[in-house]
């Protein structure tokens, strides 16, 4: 059995994407069909729109969604009809090393099928005339509908509402698992968040939940740095009209203990280290261009100071999901206020359009 749905492609880099029909297999064993109901707009997904980062063709982008289960495969136990879900852009397969460790963020299968636009198995579920188009990250959220790995749904409450919700598959908590899973910010300690996008803005207010006491914003964009305030940042610095690195060590004497870097560009990066006190940590979450590197000084690391990279923000998406819904639903976690812009499938390519205007903090794609 095969369903008819309405998807955004990608054919290749800078073209818009074409809103057409694709056919969508039927669940197979261990998969879920998920009616979508919203996807938002990440800068991941404009990476590969511009060939920043390289990804197969054809292949339907959008790896942040929520929606509503519709079917399920043979030996699918979590989800049934009409369970609400967020859907994992890494379904852990539970068996690799890394997922026996604990760090299915990491898991090795689950990161296969992602880098080859897959489902676990190694095939996509979306068609057109017969021919293959890739899924992002065993998702294709800009669909009208879906097919994907039991292990990437997350089974959450009905009175969640799903455009929240799908905030929740990758920027949230990318963001705010950056600040308490990976970098197990300090309550009371100092803070710097370089780049305060969609993903930013979730790094400060992750920084605010755990007790961070100085909170500096860092951004060229004074709408984006005033969205931080909101967000639970302390202090603004305007990049584009002073030195980022000096600002920063002059309101936190020294350095700051813990510095994220939310952009993915080499000289930022730097910038983040740069600003890290000594024994401080700087926490990479930017996405980088294929092939880029980092030049940092080797002294710095007879300071203690430690860099490290966070992969989707150490999630546990079992367990972090709902436990983000419980915080929104209790009013300590920003959803509404990210939502800058609402657009249905037809206007995908707008809403990309003013995400590289740099005119949203996320919009979302209702289906």
């Amino acid at each position: 059995m095969a369903y008819r749905v309405k998807a955004a492609v990608f054919y290749r880099p800078h073209e818009p994407l074409a809103v057409e029909e694709l056919e969508l297999e039927a669940p197979r064993q261990g998969e879920v069909l998920v009616r979508v109901a919203a996807c938002g707009v990440c800068h991941s997904d404009l990476h590969f729109m511009e060939g920043l980062v390289p990804i197969a063709s054809p292949s339907v982008l959008g790896h942040e969604a929520a929606g509503v289960v519709e079917a399920v495969g043979h030996g699918v136990e979590s989800v049934r009809p009409g369970d609400h879900v967020v859907l994992s852009f890494i379904p852990a397969c539970g068996r690799c090393p890394y997922c026996a460790v604990g760090r299915p963020n990491l898991c090795t299968v689950a990161n296969r099928a992602m880098s080859r636009g897959t489902m676990l198995d190694g095939t996509p579920r979306f068609a057109k005339e017969g021919r293959p188009v890739y899924q992002m990250g065993a998702i294709g959220g800009f669909a009208t509908r879906t097919v994907v790995p039991e292990a990437g749904c997350v089974k959450i409450r009905e009175d969640m509402p799903l455009d929240r919700a799908a905030l929740l598959g990758c920027g949230v908590m990318t963001g705010v698992g950056a600040a308490i899973n990976t970098a197990r910010v300090q309550a009371g300690s100092d803070v710097a968040v370089v780049g305060c996008g969609g993903v930013g803005l979730n790094v400060v207010q992750g920084a605010a939940l755990a007790g961070a006491g100085r909170i500096i914003a860092v951004d060229v964009l004074p709408h984006k740095l005033e969205l931080a305030r909101q967000f639970g940042a302390t202090h603004a610095v305007d990049a584009s009209r002073e030195d980022p690195v000096a600002a920063v060590r002059q309101i936190a004497a020294g350095g700051v203990d813990y510095a994220f870097e939310v952009i993915g560009r080499p000289e930022t990066i730097r910038q983040a280290f740069d600003m890290t006190r000594r024994g401080g940590l700087t926490v990479v979450v930017g996405v980088a261009p294929a092939g880029a590197e980092v030049s940092l000084p080797a002294g710095a690391f007879l300071t203690e100071k430690t860099i490290t990279g966070s992969a989707y923000g150490g999630a546990r998406m079992s367990v972090d999901v709902p436990r983000l819904v419980e915080l929104y639903l209790a009013g300590r976690l920003k959803l509404d206020q990210l939502i800058s812009r609402r657009y249905p499938l037809e206007g995908i390519n707008d809403a990309f359009d003013a995400l590289r205007r740099g005119e949203v903090a996320r919009s979302i794609v209702a289906m």
